[in-house]
């Protein structure tokens, strides 16, 4: 989903403690990596998470007084201080190993404005309505992000956050005073707004990331869930900064129901991993094996076949040793008529492997013609499966299908012994059964995906890529 979530995601945060065991980074099964060049074309946007900070910090009145000379006692109040004219001259993002993200905003230009009341000598001058005022500046922004754990999720500490101002001029509209006047309200107010500005600046971008880091992570979590399946994506240890990259650890423990399931056999490694990509994301064997279990749980790996999509399948082997089977099978039945369900008996096993995902299922089919003939047989396979991603959509490519047919009922008035029925069975689900359900689940995986949004984001040059990572 994620390139600017990602980003925003360890430039952002909240604040708050968190207690890891020694066993917690056995926990890990997802691993999210971002590396320095996605930072750097991310950078682009931190400027207009920048300008937002500055356009909704709200700043207090301001007031003072200082004794002056001739004057005597010099009283001030700035209210009404609003932003205007804002523009960022450009932006630089590096990552300092061990420590934080620093970003640097270069020439920030701001005006601000807002109303200036003021008096001195022995009595008080209100011209609230007279006098305006407003404030030209120049303005670099130097936030260093700490990555840091607050409620066992990733936050971030930007209060080491400081501006250095090139330029700060006060213009008072309409004002008849001579420039002394000017001049002595500028020195009186510069230093006090100076510190206002840094306040509520580093503030408004403080509040930002708990608004952000918060949404991101709910986002992420409700990526990996669907109805009652749910993931604990809480990390297991701090956030590192390398020279390289960013890198952040998650449990992945499956939430069903009234089911947790976790494990403590975390077999992940930095070396599993890379700098070539912009975005990393490693997934353990358990994360998709429970997973799929829920999924299995919750009855989801089950369909119907009509007549026209089983002929399709079957009639792929239509050899003349079948003809018979077939016939019977599809004599006089509408192409609508519901023909078959397929379903599995036990939730499939998931192995990683460099040549795939080997899947392990044991399924029940069904059969029943129109003439209320019955044909019921389970079948294990184990089919190596790889992933990839492309225009938007998801495709599984099956290949070197093991197929073990057992358990043959069959009341169809056919000629077939059961070894033959069990022969011709096998061949069309290793043949055309098989890529048949992958076309299937290609279609229901992408949908899922893209109403989590998936599809609302450009991926440029997607790779999935599985390991053996037990032999790295």
């Amino acid at each position: 989903m994620w390139p600017v979530i990602l980003f925003s995601l360890y430039s952002l945060g909240i604040s708050s403690a968190c207690d890891f065991t020694p066993s917690c980074p056995q926990e890990t099964g997802i691993v999210c990596r971002v590396t320095k060049p996605a930072a750097l074309v991310l950078n682009e946007k931190t400027t207009e998470v920048i300008q937002a900070a500055f356009r909704h910090a709200s700043f207090p009145n301001i007031t003072g007084e200082k004794s002056v000379g001739f004057l005597g006692q010099v009283t001030y109040g700035l209210t009404n201080i609003q932003v205007s004219n804002l523009s960022i001259e450009n932006s630089e993002v590096e990552l300092k190993e061990d420590e934080a993200i620093e970003i640097i905003i270069k020439n920030v230009s701001a005006s601000f404005k807002g109303t200036l009341n003021y008096g001195y000598g022995t009595w008080f001058v209100n011209v609230e309505q007279l006098i305006d005022f407003e404030i030209f500046s120049s303005i670099d922004l130097h936030v260093n992000n700490k990555l840091i754990c607050g409620n066992n999720r990733i936050a971030a500490d930007t209060s080491d956050c400081y501006l250095t101002f090139h330029k700060l001029i006060l213009h008072l509209h309409g004002d008849k005073e001579p420039g002394w006047f000017k001049q002595l309200f500028t020195d009186l107010i510069s230093f006090t707004l100076k510190l206002v500005l840094k306040s509520q600046i580093c503030k408004e971008i403080n509040h930002a990331a708990n608004i952000l880091a918060a949404f991101i992570q709910e986002q992420a979590e409700d990526f990996l869930s669907y109805g009652d399946i749910g993931m604990n994506i809480d990390i297991t240890s701090f956030p590192i900064i390398k020279e390289n990259y960013m890198e952040s650890y998650h449990k992945g423990h499956l939430v069903y129901k009234n089911l947790s399931v976790y494990y403590n056999t975390s077999i992940f490694s930095p070396s599993h991993l890379t700098d070539n990509r912009m975005v990393y994301f490693w997934f353990s064997e358990p994360v998709l094996d429970n997973l799929v279990l829920a999924y299995f749980l919750e009855q989801h790996l089950a369909l119907s076949l009509t007549a026209a999509e089983l002929q399709d399948i079957l009639q792929e082997d239509n050899t003349e040793s079948n003809q018979e089977i077939l016939q019977q099978i599809f004599q006089e039945r509408p192409a609508n008529h519901n023909a078959a369900k397929v379903w599995s008996l036990t939730a499939p096993r998931i192995k990683i492997t460099p040549q795939g995902t080997v899947v392990t299922s044991s399924v029940a089919v069904h059969i029943n013609t129109s003439s209320s003939a019955d044909l019921y047989f389970e079948v294990e396979t184990v089919t190596v499966v790889r992933a990839s991603y492309a225009d938007k959509k998801l495709m599984l490519h099956p290949s070197d299908p093991l197929v073990h047919v057992k358990n043959v009922r069959s009341s169809l008035l056919i000629s077939l012994n059961e070894e033959e029925i069990s022969q011709f069975l096998g061949t069309a689900v290793s043949k055309h059964g098989i890529p048949a359900i992958a076309k299937r689940l290609e279609t229901a995986l992408t949908s899922l995906m893209n109403s989590k949004g998936l599809h609302l984001f450009d991926i440029i040059n997607p790779e999935i890529i599985p390991h053996d990572v037990s032999a790295i």
